[in-house]
């Protein structure tokens, strides 16, 4: 591993959540993001420049230590601005025998364009089990959707889909 995939900005961590996806998730909030939707439920995510660098094996080793995890969710900001950096956690949360659930502001076609010029990305997706996919859209909130703000968001079975 490079020095620079070693990089990860954060917003923070969220070490048990139950609302972030399925069962009990350790969160990963990345630092950065281009979208900048307004209503937005992490808005102190999108400064590229904020946040602070990960220490990413005490995150691992937490992970690790933790029986109750069924997985890890990457949120933000977005993470797919930082594959590189995260592909080295996915790849040992998966040999763990957990999931890797996503959020991005992207719809899934954006990434699998952006991914022909960053091929990180493509490989971060085929890391993840699920994705929810789509800006957040105010005017499309709907508090009764699961593990989503907006209802033009889609929670996608990556396992069904030929990334």
């Amino acid at each position: 591993m490079s020095n620079t995939a070693s990089k990860l900005r954060l917003s923070g961590v969220v070490s048990e959540s139950i609302v972030d996806g399925p069962g009990i998730r350790y969160v990963i909030f990345t630092q950065g993001c281009p979208h900048h939707c307004p209503g937005c439920h992490n808005p102190q995510t999108h400064d590229f420049s904020g946040g602070y660098d990960a220490d990413i094996p005490k995150m691992l080793s937490e992970i690790q230590e933790d029986p109750l995890l069924d997985g890890i969710t990457l949120s933000g900001g977005e993470p797919f601005c930082q594959p590189e950096a995260l592909i080295p956690i996915a790849e040992a949360v998966k040999k763990m025998g957990k999931t890797v659930f996503a959020y991005t502001g992207y719809t899934l076609e954006q990434l699998l364009e952006l991914g022909r010029e960053r091929p990180a990305i493509l490989q971060l997706l085929r890391l993840c089990d699920t994705l929810v996919d789509g800006p957040y859209i105010e005017s499309l909130r709907d508090l009764d959707l699961q593990f989503r703000g907006s209802s033009n968001q889609r929670i996608l079975d990556l396992h069904q889909i030929s990334l």
